[in-house]
Protein backbone atom coordinates (compact mmCIF):
# COMPACT_ATOMS: atom_id res chain seq x y z
CA UNK A 1 0.00 0.00 0.00
CA UNK A 2 1.36 3.42 -0.88
CA UNK A 3 1.63 6.40 1.43
CA UNK A 4 -0.45 8.50 -0.97
CA UNK A 5 -4.07 9.35 -0.11
CA UNK A 6 -6.78 7.20 -1.61
CA UNK A 7 -8.28 8.70 -4.74
CA UNK A 8 -11.82 7.95 -5.95
CA UNK A 9 -12.33 8.13 -9.71
CA UNK A 10 -15.97 8.44 -10.81
CA UNK A 11 -16.81 8.34 -14.49
CA UNK A 12 -19.42 6.49 -16.52
CA UNK A 13 -16.99 6.23 -19.46
CA UNK A 14 -15.36 2.92 -18.63
CA UNK A 15 -12.41 3.23 -20.98
CA UNK A 16 -11.54 6.71 -19.70
CA UNK A 17 -12.05 5.67 -16.07
CA UNK A 18 -9.83 2.60 -16.38
CA UNK A 19 -7.13 4.56 -18.19
CA UNK A 20 -7.20 7.17 -15.43
CA UNK A 21 -7.01 4.49 -12.75
CA UNK A 22 -4.04 2.89 -14.50
CA UNK A 23 -2.31 6.23 -14.89
CA UNK A 24 -2.81 7.18 -11.24
CA UNK A 25 -1.72 3.73 -10.11
CA UNK A 26 1.49 4.03 -12.13
CA UNK A 27 2.16 7.27 -10.24
CA UNK A 28 1.86 5.41 -6.93
CA UNK A 29 -1.63 6.47 -5.92
CA UNK A 30 -4.15 4.07 -4.41
CA UNK A 31 -7.30 4.37 -6.48
CA UNK A 32 -10.88 3.11 -6.32
CA UNK A 33 -13.11 3.56 -9.31
CA UNK A 34 -16.86 3.89 -9.62
CA UNK A 35 -19.10 3.99 -12.68
CA UNK A 36 -21.53 6.47 -11.11
CA UNK A 37 -21.86 9.01 -8.33
CA UNK A 38 -24.57 6.86 -6.80
CA UNK A 39 -22.22 3.84 -6.65
CA UNK A 40 -19.56 5.98 -5.00
CA UNK A 41 -21.93 7.30 -2.32
CA UNK A 42 -23.31 3.81 -1.71
CA UNK A 43 -19.82 2.40 -1.26
CA UNK A 44 -19.87 3.25 2.41
CA UNK A 45 -17.08 4.82 4.39
CA UNK A 46 -15.78 7.95 2.71
CA UNK A 47 -13.22 8.72 5.43
CA UNK A 48 -10.22 7.15 3.67
CA UNK A 49 -10.88 9.17 0.50
CA UNK A 50 -8.27 11.89 0.06
CA UNK A 51 -9.50 13.23 -3.27
CA UNK A 52 -12.39 12.70 -5.68
CA UNK A 53 -11.95 12.95 -9.42
CA UNK A 54 -15.36 12.97 -11.07
CA UNK A 55 -16.85 13.50 -14.47
CA UNK A 56 -19.31 16.37 -14.51
CA UNK A 57 -21.75 14.91 -17.02
CA UNK A 58 -22.96 11.43 -16.14
CA UNK A 59 -26.32 9.70 -16.33
CA UNK A 60 -28.16 9.95 -13.03
CA UNK A 61 -26.37 12.12 -10.51
CA UNK A 62 -24.00 14.60 -12.13
CA UNK A 63 -20.58 15.49 -10.80
CA UNK A 64 -21.98 18.87 -9.72
CA UNK A 65 -24.77 17.15 -7.75
CA UNK A 66 -22.19 14.82 -6.21
CA UNK A 67 -20.08 17.81 -5.19
CA UNK A 68 -23.08 19.40 -3.47
CA UNK A 69 -23.76 16.21 -1.52
CA UNK A 70 -20.11 15.78 -0.58
CA UNK A 71 -19.85 19.38 0.60
CA UNK A 72 -22.75 18.72 2.96
CA UNK A 73 -21.47 15.32 4.08
CA UNK A 74 -17.66 15.40 3.81
CA UNK A 75 -16.53 18.96 3.06
CA UNK A 76 -12.88 18.07 3.63
CA UNK A 77 -12.67 15.91 0.48
CA UNK A 78 -11.17 17.94 -2.36
CA UNK A 79 -12.62 17.46 -5.82
CA UNK A 80 -11.22 17.56 -9.31
CA UNK A 81 -13.87 17.64 -12.03
CA UNK A 82 -13.40 16.53 -15.61
CA UNK A 83 -15.59 17.10 -18.63
CA UNK A 84 -15.62 16.55 -22.35
CA UNK A 85 -18.02 19.42 -22.87
CA UNK A 86 -17.23 23.03 -23.54
CA UNK A 87 -20.05 24.98 -21.96
CA UNK A 88 -19.80 28.65 -21.07
CA UNK A 89 -19.74 29.13 -17.31
CA UNK A 90 -19.27 25.44 -16.52
CA UNK A 91 -15.87 25.94 -14.86
CA UNK A 92 -17.38 28.65 -12.63
CA UNK A 93 -20.30 26.39 -11.67
CA UNK A 94 -17.86 23.59 -10.85
CA UNK A 95 -15.68 25.92 -8.77
CA UNK A 96 -18.70 27.30 -6.93
CA UNK A 97 -19.55 23.73 -5.98
CA UNK A 98 -16.15 22.86 -4.61
CA UNK A 99 -14.02 21.83 -7.58
CA UNK A 100 -10.41 22.76 -6.99
CA UNK A 101 -9.53 21.98 -10.61
CA UNK A 102 -11.56 21.47 -13.77
CA UNK A 103 -9.88 19.48 -16.54
CA UNK A 104 -11.22 19.31 -20.08
CA UNK A 105 -10.94 15.95 -21.88
CA UNK A 106 -8.61 15.11 -23.39
CA UNK A 107 -6.00 16.48 -21.02
CA UNK A 108 -2.31 15.83 -20.53
CA UNK A 109 -1.23 13.74 -17.57
CA UNK A 110 0.87 16.68 -16.39
CA UNK A 111 -2.31 18.73 -15.98
CA UNK A 112 -3.79 16.01 -13.78
CA UNK A 113 -0.67 15.58 -11.67
CA UNK A 114 -0.45 19.36 -11.24
CA UNK A 115 -4.04 19.44 -9.97
CA UNK A 116 -3.43 16.48 -7.68
CA UNK A 117 -0.33 18.03 -6.18
CA UNK A 118 -2.19 21.27 -5.57
CA UNK A 119 -5.22 19.47 -4.08
CA UNK A 120 -3.27 17.12 -1.87
CA UNK A 121 -1.02 19.87 -0.51
CA UNK A 122 -3.94 22.15 0.36
CA UNK A 123 -5.10 22.13 3.96
CA UNK A 124 -8.64 20.79 4.45
CA UNK A 125 -11.35 23.46 4.57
Amino acid sequence: MSQEPLIAVIDDDESFRLALVESLGSLGYDVRDFSSAEAFLASGDLDPIGCVITDIHMPGMSGIDLARRLMARQPRIPMIMVTARSQPGLDDIAAANGAVCVLHKPFESQALTGCLQRVLRSPPP
